[in-house]
């Protein structure tokens, strides 16, 4: 599994567990539908303005997105 695709899996967790819907989300993030889905499945990589954005949608700390791929990669 490549970094990628392990954030969109905690992406996709951090979303279900505040229960939005992708289309929720990118509306409450001010980003399209179609970036929340191609980063849940690991096609894109986040940018750090992107990751702040949605940790701020679903009221995580941004470290708290990346600190489960941190503990596998590092």
């Amino acid at each position: 599994m490549t970094i990628e695709a392990d954030f969109g899996l905690i992406l996709k967790k951090y979303r279900n567990k505040v229960e939005l819907s992708q289309e929720a989300l990118a509306l409450k993030c001010g980003l399209d539908r179609t970036y929340i889905s191609l980063l849940e499945r690991g096609k894109r990589k986040p940018t750090i303005n992107s990751l702040f954005t949605l940790a701020k949608a679903l009221d995580v700390k941004p470290s708290t997105l990346i600190e489960e791929i941190e503990v596998k990669y590092l």
